[in-house]
């Protein structure tokens, strides 16, 4: 028989009484505040055709690397998990059979956010009871299967329920949008924008690089084999963008390298590049000068960049061939801040019209470089702890690295950057209970009133990511 399933309302709280009261009263300011998800990679489709989730699998499961790639390290494949090939197909259909073998592994899970966050949707969210494992798994399979089907179950429906304000996904330069504009033409109130992710046409290592380039000059009437038709086919799909709800840029590049080059220099780098004749060290140079452009377009269209530097991608050849990208074998890499960025910070960064968010996966670099650059730099913000480091201990390490250099208000809140819909709000709980856990020590150590740290707690919740997400204001 399976465990009883509970959230204990001090989770994630500090030990010491005192301590854990402060948090508690903080903690209740802020549990109900609205969600604001201002980068993510859910489906826009979900909530243009508000059309049911499918089964437990398709809706928890498939959609979360970081429950595949610890059951795959577990010698668990990746057929067995439902997973599409690259080619479309799907070698195991069952979802219950997929469903099944994950309940058998939930125990992995142990100790992890995954956990955190799926105990959390499984109680609030479904009224599960019992904790899942073997013996559970087709009660629980089951028991989703028949909410998923009640009206109140539907995208928009859980959308509004989940107390999300704004969700934000990320598209390519060459969607079309067409589920955004279903949205905006809906009667829905549910606010889901757009983000501009250029890399299929700006990195020259990103499958079909050439093919892209060609298709974003097809798709905006420029001619995109001429550095300067190139830079305007991408003001215009920005502009684009921008007209369905996008106030964001995002840019996940291998380094986070830039550069600022004469213009000759740049148009026979990027002839190099589409003629095929170029090496590594072009793809990466051209990487970085294209950051600099992005920025420099984000002068004239106000758009906000994120710079998620610092994956090795796909590291695992026959599973990005297999399967395609995005299964969980993104891994993090050293990165060099200070010297990479300077290039476009001494030509842009004291434009007060620029804003630019950090994030790394590099935990050595928050107090040695990110926080001093954030400290000093108006266009610079601390984005949250990241993908492997978005758990309890990461956050935690995050402020107590940033915030004697930083302070608060040069990070930008939460966000919680998931495909899985369902995690948005478990993953927002997480992040709320961490922060007030630090800041009442802080007030337990008489650094700060209570008081302030109440208002600090609000900040990062709500209000520092509608300020730097520039979200107060409407398309245009």
């Amino acid at each position: 028989m399976s465990k009883p399933l509970e959230l204990h309302p001090d989770r994630l709280f500090p030990p010491e009484p005192g301590t854990r009261s402060i948090a508690r009263r903080l903690h209740a300011l802020i549990a109900d505040k609205p969600i604001i998800s201002p980068h993510g990679h859910t489906d826009p489709r979900w909530f243009a055709g508000n059309k049911p989730f499918g089964t437990a699998a398709e809706l928890l499961l498939t959609p979360d690397h970081y429950l595949f790639r610890m059951l795959f390290s577990q010698g668990i494949p990746l057929s067995a998990l439902g997973l599409t090939r690259a080619d479309g197909s799907a070698e195991m259909a069952d979802a219950r059979e997929c469903w099944r073998t994950f309940a058998e592994h939930y125990y992995l899970f142990r100790g992890t956010p995954s956990r955190l966050w799926l105990d959390w949707v499984f109680v609030n969210v479904f009224r599960m009871a019992e904790q899942l494992d073997a013996d559970s798994a087709d009660r629980y399979f089951d028991a989703i299967g028949e909410a998923l089907l009640q009206p109140g179950f539907l995208p928009r429906s859980l959308f509004d329920r989940l107390n999300i304000e704004v969700l934000a996904t990320t598209e390519s330069p060459l969607d079309d949008l067409r589920h955004h504009a279903a949205i905006r033409d809906s009667e829905w109130q549910g606010r889901v924008i757009t983000a501009y992710r250029p890399d299929p046409t700006v990195d020259p290592d990103f499958e079909g690089f050439r093919d892209n380039v060609e298709r974003l000059g097809e798709l905006t009437g420029e001619s995109t084999d001429t550095w300067p038709g190139y830079l305007t086919a991408h003001r215009i799909r920005r502009l684009f963008f921008k007209g369905l709800g996008a106030t964001s840029t995002d840019h996940g590049h291998p380094t986070a390298r830039t550069a600022d080059l004469d213009r000759g220099v740049a148009e026979r780098l990027f002839q190099k590049l589409l003629s095929g004749r170029h090496d590594n060290d072009d793809a990466e140079l051209f990487r970085a000068q294209m950051l600099t452009e992005m920025a420099r377009m984000s002068l004239d269209d106000g758009l906000v960049m994120q710079i998620h530097p610092g994956s090795f991608r796909n590291h695992n050849r026959l599973i990005l061939k297999a399967y395609g990208r995005d299964k969980g074998f993104d891994i993090p890499a050293r990165t060099d801040y200070v010297v990479a960025l300077k290039p476009m910070l001494d030509a842009l960064g004291l434009d007060e019209r620029l804003s630019i968010i950090l994030f790394t996966l590099d935990e050595s670099t928050y107090s040695r470089e990110l926080a001093p650059l954030a400290g000093v730099y108006p266009s610079l913000k601390l984005g949250p702890a990241w993908w492997f480091h978005d758990s309890p201990a990461g956050m935690r390490r995050f402020r107590e690295q940033t915030t004697d250099t930083a302070g608060f208000y040069n990070t930008v809140g939460f966000n919680d950057d998931t495909r899985a819909f369902l995690s948005i709000p478990a993953r927002h709980d997480v992040a709320r209970r961490v922060d007030c856990g630090f800041l009442a020590e802080l007030v337990a150590e008489h650094r700060m009133s209570e008081e302030e740290a109440a208002d600090v707690a609000v900040d990062l919740a709500y209000t520092l990511p509608r300020k730097a997400y520039k979200l107060d204001r409407g398309p245009c």
